[in-house]
C-alpha cells in the first residue's frame, strides 16, 4: 500500500508471501487469521482467507476502534 506506481512489480515480488488457503493449511487446526485492515484482497490475502470462519479481522478492527477512542479520550483530558 502506498506505492501505487510500483504495483505490478511489487505484486510479482510479494506473491509468494500472500496469505492464502494453502499457507493457512500449513499452520495447524487452531490458527486464527488477523489483519489490521484495510486489506488488499487477492493481493496480500485471498478473499477465501478473509471470509473464513478462522478469520477474526472484523473483531480485531472493532477492538482497534475502542482502543483508538480510549486514546482520544485520554489525550483530551
Amino acid at each position: 500500500m502506498g506505492q501505487k506506481e510500483e504495483v505490478k512489480e511489487r505484486e510479482k515480488i510479494f506473491r509468494p508471501f500472500q496469505v492464502n488457503q494453502d499457507l493457512m493449511n500449513l499452520t495447524g487446526k487452531k490458527t486464527l487469521f488477523m489483519h489490521c485492515l484495510p486489506a488488499e484482497r487477492d493481493r496480500e490475502v485471498t478473499d477465501e482467507v478473509v471470509e473464513a470462519d478462522y478469520s477474526i479481522v472484523f473483531d480485531q478492527a472493532e477492538n482497534r476502534l475502542h482502543i483508538q477512542n480510549a486514546i482520544m479520550i485520554k489525550l483530551s483530558e
